[in-house]
């Protein structure tokens, strides 16, 4: 069952699997995840490489090899139990394939070990995981406008993501969080997010840290009338986060969401009437146009005439 439902979740999510791994990142994030499969599967250089497998083959696995690459599917297995998006999936396989790859190459010949160490540190220098670009209703915060956007009007409930651009679980979460604002932005419940990466002043004075020893990226802050009521992850007195997973279903539970929205949409209704009103006491009906009186002296005049 272990194995099953990650294999019909992948099933699932076939056509999005196939758009993501198209872009450059994740080719070659698939190439660098293979490499050591490749060289010790492909005629003409798997013959050069030593092996310990008694019959001598250098073209197929020997024992310890087998070894790693079955611990490294027990921890991508595990990883895998609390990833939220495909993204994630995904991202848990390339980071761990690569890891057992520095291992095996490592263990071949140490020159190779370096040499494909050093790829993977140029890779993960150079190039970025793609961001999210699809729809949201998320405002962007900076160091200058968040206090003001949150103090504006006290009867505006603001959830607030705090963010770093380099962390990968900011990066998976970005989906999830555009699809909650889609489904409850209103004029009385906004969504918001803040780079405390960049920011650094904004992630002293609402203490989230960013250190990602701390695990509090992201942080989900709930505010009404400018103060924090609730954030997720809680932060112990060790100041590490308490291990909660960033599901939209725990959001939407934890945070009370059905319940705000439909609290927020009356404060929609009431600002809609309201304006109303006020158009209507700045525009004074038009009269409406009265015919003009016909006199009778004149009418018996008109008919002699004809």
């Amino acid at each position: 069952m272990a194995l099953l439902t990650p294999l019909l979740a992948f099933l699932y999510h076939l056509p999005q699997v196939y758009k993501w791994l198209l872009k450059p990142y994740y080719v070659a994030s698939l190439f660098m995840s293979i490499g050591f499969l490749m060289i010790r599967k492909t005629p003409g250089i798997c013959e050069h490489l030593s092996t310990q497998r008694e019959d001598g083959n250098p073209c197929d696995f020997d024992w310890r090899e087998v070894e790693i690459l079955m611990f490294l599917s027990a921890i991508v297995m595990m990883k895998n139990r609390r990833a939220i998006t495909v993204e994630q999936h995904v991202g848990n396989i390339i980071l761990f394939s690569k890891v057992a790859n520095v291992i095996l190459f490592f263990r071949l010949d140490i020159r190779m070990g370096l040499l494909y160490l050093t790829l993977c540190i140029v890779f993960l220098m150079t190039c970025k995981p793609p961001l999210y670009m699809g729809p949201e209703y998320i405002k962007y915060f900076s160091d200058k406008t968040i206090d003001d956007e949150l103090e504006r009007d006290n009867r505006v409930t603001w959830i607030v993501e705090f963010f770093a651009n380099w962390s990968p679980e900011c990066q998976s979460f970005a989906a999830v969080y555009a699809d909650l604002s889609l489904k409850y932005n209103c004029a009385g419940l906004k969504f918001g997010k803040v780079d405390i990466g960049r920011y650094g002043d904004v992630s002293k004075k609402y203490k989230v840290s960013t250190s990602p020893l701390s695990k509090q990226l992201p942080s989900l802050v709930l505010f009404q009338g400018g103060k924090e009521v609730m954030r997720r992850p809680q932060v112990d007195k060790k100041c590490r986060a308490v291990s909660w997973s960033f599901t939209e279903e725990n959001i939407i539970r934890e945070f009370n969401l059905n319940e705000l929205y439909q609290k927020s949409k009356k404060l929609n209704k009431s600002k809609g009437d309201r304006g109303d009103k006020i158009n209507e006491s700045q525009f004074p009906p038009v009269p409406e146009e009265e015919e003009p009186e016909v006199d009778a002296q004149e009418e018996t005049e008109t008919k002699k005439d004809k």
